[in-house]
């Protein structure tokens, strides 16, 4: 394997903005209350091969082509934030102002890059947030950069403020995206931009605790309340942890075995099966590392798991939503426990929290963070992109070879992501802690398989 070139000799050739191909209609955009706590910055990068039939320089021209095209649909995406002169609320001033778009070119192949999924600094070379030459009032709210390398392949890298799309309607965007790069493809997806179907009830109506959110002050909408995670930083370190379908289906066995020497009913059994699945495996043994690891017996450590409310809400909602429709349910548990009780428990701890998220329970928390201004509170935060599928996602010029996602250091995150044999996970750990989260993480499975 190659090693890694965090120096990637990128020159950008190209900055520019990128308009709707139609004109749209200058207009306010609603954003609901949990759009409004997502103003930072998400970022991805999408590796593909040389394609004798689609050169780097066509695909720039494909691309900027499909972003013209898609942003007649998606008119909110070239627009701007502002606040609302009289709620101050931030929301979309849809004013045509453009997305960013920009063609670059790397020395490198891709091979002398090293591992296309491990975290590398240098990806971040592939993926401009902002264009040099406009003003910070006047930055887009999305950019896209297709990057070539010697060998013909090229990278493809979006940035988008998160207050735009979540990971499931970002697939839905990029689906529709990639359509549109063909010459003659409707849309794949409509989307639904009805982003008051997750605004909070008036008045606000708290009916749980929400012991999964930590209340902070930071004034009425000055920031998003993500961008205070500041106040909680360590000094991070990012791994890749693989697990192989094997190492999953010894975790799966292992929690059954475990239940079946459990006392309880056939409901409790038939309720306790559903709960095993690769992703409530995987997260009891992160969550499991990541509790030794605190090396404090006695703490209680929670663990955050992202859930896609969109089929949790009556009616459901449909795939097409295009806006933030993800929470975090939680778990928690002594970490003494957690260490000698078995590992059934946290699976089926975790399951329990995913079955907490009911529409009630959902309209309480949207109305929680209508109320309150917060941030999610634990040890150990789990998503996963196993079903997002964004390799395959099918350009003119092919699938992805991989998509990477890319991670801020301010907070410890888990991200389940899918491998040719089973699983990766990319974990960002404080660097006191990696080194006893891994070898907690590799000793469990050792010592089942």
């Amino acid at each position: 394997m190659a090693t890694m070139q965090e120096e990637l000799k990128v020159t950008i050739q190209d900055s520019t903005l990128v308009f709707a191909s139609q004109e749209t209609q200058n207009r306010s955009f609603f954003l609901s209350t949990l759009d409004q706590i997502l103003t930072v910055n998400i970022q991805a990068i999408y590796f593909f091969q040389a394609n004798p039939y689609f050169t780097p320089q066509v695909v720039a021209q494909r691309m900027k082509l499909a972003l013209q095209r898609v942003l007649v649909p998606y008119d909110f995406m070239a627009g701007r934030l502002k606040r609302h002169h009289h709620s101050s609320r931030l929301e979309i001033n849809c004013n045509m102002a453009g997305a960013g778009f920009v063609v670059a070119s790397s020395e490198f192949s891709l091979d002398e890059i090293g591992d296309l999924v491990s975290p590398n600094p240098g990806f971040r070379q592939l993926d401009a947030q902002t264009l040099d030459h406009l003003d910070a009032d006047d930055q887009p709210l999305c950019v896209f950069q297709v990057t070539s390398f010697k060998c013909g392949g090229f990278s493809i890298g979006m940035s988008f403020n998160h207050s735009l799309l979540d990971g499931t309607s970002a697939k839905i965007f990029l689906e529709n995206l990639a359509s549109q790069a063909f010459e003659d493809k409707p849309l794949a997806f409509i989307p639904c931009h009805d982003r008051k179907l997750l605004a909070a009830r008036s008045p606000p109506h708290i009916e749980f605790p929400h012991p999964e959110y930590l209340k902070i002050d930071i004034g009425p909408f000055l920031a998003s309340p993500l961008l205070m995670l500041h106040e909680f930083q360590k000094k991070m370190e990012i791994k890749i942890l693989k697990l192989s379908s094997k190492d999953i289906n010894f975790l799966k066995l292992k929690a059954k075995a475990e239940e079946v020497d459990d006392d309880h009913n056939a409901t409790t059994t038939a309720k306790r099966r559903r709960s095993i699945t690769t992703f409530n495996v995987v997260a009891a043994l992160i969550w499991r590392s990541r509790a030794l690891s605190l090396n404090d017996k006695d703490k209680e450590s929670t663990v955050l798991t992202s859930v896609d409310i969109r089929q949790r809400l009556k009616p459901p909602f449909p795939l097409e939503y295009c806006g933030n429709a993800v929470l975090v349910a939680y778990a928690s548990a002594k970490c003494k426990d957690i260490e000698q009780g078995p590992f059934w428990k946290l699976v089926e701890l975790i399951s329990d929290g995913h079955n907490r998220m009911t529409d009630e329970y959902v309209r309480s928390t949207i109305d929680w963070f209508e109320t309150n201004k917060g941030i999610p509170f634990g040890d150990c935060h789990v998503t996963s992109w196993l079903r997002m599928e964004l390799h395959q996602v099918e350009f003119p010029w092919g699938k992805p070879l991989c998509c990477t996602p890319l991670v801020n250091h301010l907070a410890p995150f888990n991200c389940i992501l899918p491998d040719a044999d089973g699983v990766c996970i990319m974990s960002g750990q404080p660097v006191a802690e990696m080194e006893s989260f891994q070898y907690h993480f590799h000793n469990f499975l050792a010592n089942i398989s």
